[in-house]
């Protein structure tokens, strides 16, 4: 289980007559990723820049991983604000820097402070929420335990992806890994052994 983004955030600074717009969101994969980097450069055609970094995994993880400078010096943009997403301690997480050109040059220690600075201060009040590592299985077992199983499911926040009755009940469901074994245990103790689960 780790922390991701519950929702987009952004703000606005102005460093030396630049205008940078900081938006942060949830990137579950690099698709989406990049998705949202687009909806971003839509939606401000007219600027400068639009330098990113995304971490499309667990926290630090930097199997996909992607940044881009946009045109500003080599190393001064994307590689700075992924360092900060790989630091955060957040998942699953992109952010995309509007930069609108001011006239007024920050030189390559600026630039890098500038974009660093403004990812920190998006992550700060960005809203987060835990990232639930789930499991699938199926269960079957005798109709006259329905109302049991139900009640033992509830207890462990399970949740019911398709139920089949047949001669048995089967439940496809998807439970936390980390509840896994007591679960079985629960559920074994439960029926009184007669279960099936795949």
């Amino acid at each position: 289980m780790y922390q991701i983004p519950a929702a987009r955030q952004r703000i606005q600074e102005t460093i030396k007559r630049s205008k940078f717009i900081a938006t942060v969101a949830h990137a579950p994969t690099a698709r989406e990723a990049k998705r949202f980097i687009a909806d971003i450069r839509d939606e401000f055609p007219d600027a400068s820049h639009h330098c990113w970094a995304y971490v499309a995994g667990p926290p630090g993880d930097t199997a996909r991983v992607g940044m881009s400078d946009d045109g500003e010096p080599h190393g001064t943009a994307g590689k700075p604000m992924l360092a900060v997403l790989l630091h955060s301690e957040i998942g699953e997480v992109a952010a995309v820097l509007t930069r609108y050109f001011g006239g007024t040059q920050l030189g390559t220690g600026g630039l890098v402070r500038a974009y660093s600075g403004c990812v920190k201060n998006a992550l700060a009040g960005l809203p987060i929420t835990a990232k639930q590592d789930l499991l699938s299985m199926g269960v079957t077992f005798n109709y006259s335990k329905t109302a049991t199983v139900q009640q033992l499911l509830k207890s462990f926040n399970a949740e019911i992806i398709e139920a089949k009755y047949q001669q048995d009940v089967t439940l496809e469901i998807d439970l936390s890994k980390n509840d896994k074994d007591d679960f079985i245990r629960a559920l074994t103790d439960l029926t009184g052994g007669k279960i099936r689960i795949t």
